[in-house]
Parts: structure tokens; sequence; C-alpha cells
């Protein structure tokens, strides 16, 4: 299963060695997502830092791990996408554009969030950690 992973899944799975860790790092998966979720961790690094209780070099290395396992996808590609996505996700949360323009433009089974804002497009189906979890129960 090809799936476009928001950030918020990432930073659950940095702060806390938790399933969502299980999830990117099982074999079941291939993960996409775009540079700004790199970019949005690294600018909140000082606050994941103080929730997870992670050294700077223990957090860097968690980090390095969990994005070998996710593949980050030019902006180029979402750039055609980006004026649907926006029309879709203005009044919802524009700061979650980017990863509707690149579920978009890209071949994937949806997008993994449990940013509840999400749930109010219909462009693209969205999976739950627990569907996630189930998918790997049955494989």
């Amino acid at each position: 299963m090809r799936l476009v992973i928001n950030s918020d899944r990432v930073i659950a799975a940095l702060i806390k060695d938790s399933k969502c860790r299980q999830i990117i790092l099982s074999d079941r998966f291939e993960f996409l997502t775009i540079d700004f979720a790199r970019s949005e961790i690294h600018e909140h690094a000082d606050e994941l830092l103080e929730k997870s209780g992670l050294s700077m070099d223990e957090f860097d290395a968690i980090l390095a791990i969990l994005f070998d396992k996710i593949f980050i996808v030019s902006d180029v590609v979402i750039r055609d996408k980006m004026n649907q996505a926006r029309i879709i996700m203005d009044r919802i949360d524009p700061n979650d554009a980017p990863f509707l323009a690149l579920a978009m433009a890209t071949d994937n089974d949806g997008i993994w969030t449990e940013d509840k804002h999400f749930e109010k497009q219909r462009a693209i189906k969205t999976w739950k950690t627990t569907d996630l979890l189930r998918e790997m129960d049955e494989k």
C-alpha cells in the first residue's frame, strides 16, 4: 500500500516509540510526503525535543531512520494540483493543501493522518492509524 503521510504521523512516530513508528518502519507500506513536512518538524524541534525527552542526537537519529522510509516528493510534482487542493482546503485548513495536492498528483491509496481537517474533504481517501494496524494484521 502506498500512502501520502501527513507530518502529524511522522511527529507522533518521532516523539514516542509507538504504533506510528511501527507502521512507518513496516515493509507493508510505502510513504510519500513533501519537503514541507521535514521543514515543519525542524521548525518545531525544540518543542518536540521537550515532549519526547530525546537528546538532539537521538532526535536526529530517529528522524533519519523515519525519513529513510519516507520518499520526499519534489514540489514540482505537486505544482499542477496546488490550485485544486487550495480550493478544497482553503476553508478547512490551507496549510494542509500541499499534502492533498501530493495525494492528487501521485499514484497512491490515500493520506495517512489523524488530522480531522482531512475528514472534511472528499477528494482523497484518508486512513487512520487504526486502519493501517488492521491492514498489517490482515496480511
